[in-house]
């Protein structure tokens, strides 16, 4: 926007004047007068006032009358108003009973006379010289007056935070034993509460004693449930700052923000808000991110926002992964399916236009599709090293420079435990696990990054320490936590209370890179589809398409990714069917046949294949034999999608539906499945599947430990129980002695 039309944007509505009307100066009639404005207006006045008056005769003690009244009025009245002082009451004053004055002597002497035109003159340099002496002098007093309410305000002030300083200066020696000098104090812009900055005591004190006793602080406070307090390290060493809330700002709903202003994945992306109301920015050009978040802890919404901010993105693309039938992609999908007619839009909703382009430039959702995104990612990855040689030689990097000719890739894997700790069971899965390791290991360099999600942080849940380790930025979303602690997995040694950020889309993020920052408590946007909407329809031509030598390395792969053959699951069985999107995936179950003849009878459902319209048509008579066909039918239908279901045919048969997953649960093989304890404490099952990750080194403890986010103590006490049960095999080799999974011992 030029800044021609940025003037305009600040006008007043109704101000806006067309080019053609700017031709000439502007007159404002309205503006002030100034010292020698006033005085020529006030002579050129009086002089014409004097002409009138000689010519019509007027009474000549008129002129000195109104000048009396504009005196009192103006030059008294109008002035103490508005609080001036005393010379420029003076001034006013004077200015208007000589122009009175001056202009009764003209009409009785005669106003066309050199005496007249001299004096007039003399009047007016009088006037203006006095204004503007008052002018001076009232600048001088109203920043004098300025000033004296600052320094008040600022005194007022200074006493508050002078009592903030010393109440927690008192607070801190009561509570964590040392004598603190509080220097400085900053309220948030928010109202919310205040930062603290202290110097410690001498002797070798640090910030962490400080910052082990916030949840005894502020308890000491007696702050509000939910308002916590952060510590951490000063400027430098020697210094602490505690960050104070002091109304929970983490209960609160706040919207996704708007305007969706271009943003580039090299300046870092919003992911939510500080407690103090600053945007918390993650730089992903070299970092994968990890979120965490147990079943209804907002995790899906704070994911939309998180792919809102790569869509915004000019210089970033956007795959999918979801084995969960793709739901997590599905809504940006939707208006590019609109606009090319697939689907109905929703009641009330105006179709997307034409040109409307996915929100997601690839979306899978099955592993096979997965595997093939991955090949295509690694085909890139190895074409962009060997295409874009000479252009990092010129920028003398070794950082492919990325820009909107040469888009990163963010590849989002929703709930990763699906793949990152498939079971052997299933290669096609462990397969899609293993491609995600390499692309996460190899494709830094080559701007080509990944970001996982999953519900909790045990090994169990994302494979292997492998992913947090390449994983520097962390997202722990701690609404519906009921056991184990996600912050505490992706942070050790966290000193944030998370037992109150019990609001959904409240946590903890934090970034390790180099250009990171130490967790912190944040809050997440409010998202829905009606936002994704509208952020695929306001960046649809900001976002940027693969460049050439990307798009020829991936291949027919990449090019026919929503061919009707790969993409039609988003629209095939359905139509153009106003149901609920997510079930585009699921197989539908068949309806009861008709019967010959009366199939040949019913007549077409016109427009669309709503249930309330397919019950308003005769329903068909079903027979048993149509029964058991379809039960049948569906049953074929599973054993198509559950390959593993071989025993539907076993005598006696399963009860109930006959599914792959209640079969593994129910038949495990006890060569190659992990023991899950029987007893003791919960965690002891993501304990045991750890060592048996590991193999036939096993490990020890205080891995174990930090593996499952417990305490030492506690791990060795329930390891050794597991051991006597026979669930695990101890090798005593002293300071090396591990835990070993029967399977490897």
């Amino acid at each position: 926007m030029s800044e021609h039309q940025l003037n305009l944007k600040n006008l007043p509505k109704g101000s806006k004047k067309k080019d053609k009307d700017d031709s000439g100066p502007a007159l404002d009639w309205a503006a002030h007068h100034g010292p020698v404005s006033g005085a020529i207006s006030a002579t050129t006045g009086a002089g014409a006032a004097a002409l009138l008056g000689a010519a019509i005769s007027a009474p000549p003690v008129l002129p000195l009358a109104i000048g009396a009244a504009g005196a009192l009025g103006h030059g008294v009245g109008h002035s103490i108003f508005r609080r001036l002082t005393g010379r420029t009451i003076a001034t006013r004053a004077a200015s208007w009973l000589l122009a009175g004055g001056w202009t009764t002597w003209a009409m009785t002497t005669g106003p066309l006379t050199w005496a007249a035109a001299g004096t007039l003159t003399a009047l007016g340099v009088g006037i203006a010289t006095a204004a503007s002496g008052a002018a001076i002098h009232e600048e001088a007093a109203e920043d004098l007056r300025i000033s004296e309410q600052a320094a008040k305000e600022s005194a007022a002030l200074n006493a508050e935070r002078l009592t903030i300083a010393r109440e927690w200066e008192d607070r801190i020696f009561r509570v964590c034993r040392l004598r603190v000098t509080v220097f400085a104090v900053e309220h948030w812009p928010t109202g919310a509460g205040y930062s603290i900055a202290a110097e410690l005591p001498a002797g070798g004190a640090t910030w962490e004693q400080i910052g082990q006793r916030c949840r005894s602080l502020a308890t000491d406070a007696r702050l509000p449930l939910g308002c916590t307090v952060q510590a951490e390290e000063g400027d430098v060493q020697g210094r602490v700052v505690l960050d104070i809330a002091t109304r929970n700002v983490m209960a609160a709903v706040i919207d996704y923000p708007t305007p969706y202003t271009p943003l580039s994945i090299l300046t870092g992306i919003p992911w939510g808000v500080r407690p103090t109301g600053e945007e918390i920015r993650v730089f992903l050009r070299e970092a994968c991110a990890l979120i965490l978040g147990p079943p209804g802890s907002g995790k899906s919404t704070f994911v939309d926002g998180v792919m809102a901010g790569f869509a915004r993105c000019i210089d970033a693309l956007t795959f999918v992964i979801d084995l969960k039938a793709g739901a997590v992609g599905i809504p940006w999908m939707r208006p590019w399916l609109e606009a090319q007619g697939l689907i109905e839009p929703l009641p009330g909703i105006p179709k997307a236009p034409e040109g409307t382009r996915p929100g997601v430039d690839w979306l899978a959702s099955t592993p096979e599709e997965a595997l093939r995104m991955l090949d295509a990612v690694l085909a890139i990855n190895a074409a962009r090293q060997q295409g874009y040689q000479r252009l990092m030689a010129e920028q003398n990097t070794t950082l492919l420079p990325v820009s909107a000719q040469i888009p990163q890739i963010v590849i989002v894997v929703d709930e990763g435990a699906e793949a990152l700790t498939a079971s052997f069971k299933d290669p096609a899965r462990k397969a899609v696990g293993d491609k995600l390791r390499q692309v996460m290991r190899t494709t830094r360099a080559m701007g080509i990054r990944l970001v996982l999600t999953a519900v909790d942080g045990n090994v169990s849940a994302i494979g292997d320490t492998q992913t947090r380790k390449f994983s520097p930025v962390g997202v722990a979303l701690t609404s519906g936590e009921t056991a184990g602690n996600n912050a505490g997995k992706l942070f050790p040694g966290i000193k944030v209370d998370t037992r109150q950020l019990k609001n959904k889309g409240a946590g903890v993020i934090g970034d390790g890179g180099a250009e990171g920052f130490a967790p912190t408590v944040f809050k997440g946007w409010l998202t829905g589809p009606g936002m994704v909407r509208d952020v695929i329809l306001a960046t649809n031509s900001t976002r940027p398409t693969l460049d050439a030598v990307s798009a020829e390395a991936a291949g027919s792969a990449y090019a026919e990714r929503w061919s009707a053959e790969r993409a039609g699951w988003l629209w095939k069985g359905t139509g153009n069917s106003s149901a609920p999107v997510a079930d585009l995936t699921k197989p539908a179950a068949p309806e009861p046949a008709p019967g010959p003849a009366e199939s040949e009878q019913r007549p077409a459902v016109p427009g669309l294949n709503l249930s309330y319209k397919r019950a308003e048509q005769p329903q068909p008579k079903v027979t048993p034999e149509d029964h058991d066909a379809a039960v049948n039918e569906f049953r074929a239908q599973l054993d198509a999608h559950f390959p593993t279901a071989t025993d539907r045919n076993t005598n006696p048969p399963t009860p109930g539906l006959n599914l792959s997953y209640r079969t593994e649960q129910e038949t495990p093989e006890p060569d190659k499945t992990p023991a899950v304890a029987p007893a003791g404490p919960e965690w002891l099952a993501d304990a045991i599947a750890a060592i048996h990750a590991a193999g036939p080194d096993g490990m020890k403890p205080s891995a174990v430990a930090d593996a499952v986010g417990k305490s030492r103590q506690a791990v060795r006490d329930a390891l050794k129980g597991a051991a006597g049960r026979g669930e695990l095999v101890y090798r005593d080799n002293g300071p090396k002695s591990v835990y070993v999974h029967p399977d490897h011992a």
